[in-house]
């Protein structure tokens, strides 16, 4: 009888086993889900440069979440992630060294200003990480021969100082006044624009600063109409950008106001007010996307651009900073997608330096060993605001 209950209960216990090892196998995953290639980005989403960061960051989360939905790269999903620096470059260099050291990203973009970017650079280049920055200065990417792990988007300031020297010559303007914020942005915009103007034969009679926090630059501007400048050159970003006009329009200065680049989003407008319109600036053809011929080698780019950011974000407005920020990161990805299976920091900042021929929302890059912007002026058309709105205005 025992013998027969334990063939009985062995008999059992197989069948349990069976039943067990059956169940156990239909669980198991027929594929093992790849990896998740790591990917970081610093953005200026608070504080002075919010206006800035917060499109940026709109861009790059909406490219990054369209890649993963359409299935990731080579079946890999893209784990972005995206630090806030405060618009602060101390908080941007701790920002880039926690992604680096304990988040192990393979690129980092970022981050929106040029005093921010700076502050990464050294952090980049001792780690050998790729950084693809958002900001305008040319001193982050140049020379490209000590900056080998170092590129940017956003059009150059001597690039943007070219632009604006033109015009100036196109139209007999030659005395003006410079009215830079005294930050990265604005020292950087100065020296260049001093440089190309002496050579064009521009004389600046009067250099006046301002700080970023400031909200009233009656001061600066009374010692500008003092100067008689034919025009005034504004060198910022909102909010300050934006005090300059409210303070341009109190003092009832009529000359032409040519602000920068730095402009090319909605903030400055909301906060000029009436002050804003008459501004005249260069930008990215994304505010003149509507007006744009079919034959431009960018149209597609950046009508597909702004449809999509419209859609994913009804309530605000294209900025120009955003798109910087998106090709940043579709030069990435694409370069993610270059290197297979197992992309390397190495493989993506040789992938950015060969990009030629490539149709972003800022322009069309052509990077090198020497040139790590790749922008002309090419990639520039002159903006004037018109009763609140973006109009392509004569060269």
């Amino acid at each position: 009888m025992k013998k027969r209950m334990f063939m009985l209960m062995s008999v059992v216990m197989v069948f349990v086993l069976v039943f067990v090892a059956g169940c156990g196998s239909g669980s198991t995953p027929t594929s093992t889900e790849k990896k998740p290639f790591v990917i970081g980005a610093v953005f200026d989403i608070t504080g002075a440069a919010s206006s800035l960061g917060i499109p940026e960051k709109n861009s790059a989360q909406m490219l990054v979440d369209q890649i993963n939905k359409a299935g990731g790269i080579n079946g890999h999903k893209v784990d972005l992630k995206i630090l806030d620096d405060k618009s602060t470059p101390a908080e941007a260099a701790l920002d880039i060294k926690q992604l680096i050291e304990q988040d192990k990203v393979l690129a980092v973009i970022g981050a929106s200003t040029s005093g921010a970017s700076m502050s990464m650079v050294p952090i980049a280049m001792d780690k050998q990480i790729p950084m693809v920055s958002a900001a305008a200065s040319a001193l982050i990417v140049r020379p490209a021969s000590e900056h080998k792990w170092i590129f940017k988007t956003a059009q150059p300031d001597d690039l943007v100082a070219k632009v604006v020297v033109k015009y100036l010559k196109d139209h007999n303007l030659t005395n003006v006044a410079f009215v830079p914020v005294n930050n990265d942005f604005g020292n950087s915009g100065l020296k260049e624009f001093q440089n190309q103007a002496k050579e064009a034969g521009i004389n600046i009679v009067t250099v006046q600063k301002f700080e970023a926090s400031d909200t009233d630059m009656t001061a600066q501007l009374t010692k500008v109409r003092d100067a008689k400048p034919q025009a005034v050159i504004v060198w910022s970003t909102p909010p300050s950008a934006a005090y300059v006009a409210k303070s341009f329009k109190q003092l009832g200065l009529t000359m032409p106001q040519i602000q920068s680049h730095g402009i090319g989003n909605k903030a400055f407008i909301d906060v000029a007010g009436d002050a804003a319109n008459g501004v005249i600036f260069p930008a990215g053809k994304l505010l003149a996307v509507d007006t744009l011929p079919s034959s431009d080698p960018q149209k597609s780019v950046l009508s597909k651009y702004a449809s999509d950011y419209k859609a994913t974000f009804p309530n605000q407005a294209l900025s120009t900073f955003g798109g910087h920020a998106y090709d940043a990161t579709k030069m990435v990805l694409d370069a993610l997608k270059a290197g297979g299976d197992n992309p390397t920091p190495a493989g993506i900042r040789d992938y950015l330096e060969k990009i030629s021929n490539y149709p972003g929302i800022t322009g069309m890059f052509n990077m090198s060993a020497s040139e790590h912007n790749g922008l002309d002026t090419s990639s520039m058309v002159w903006i004037k605001i018109d009763n609140g709105k973006w109009t392509l205005a004569q060269n």
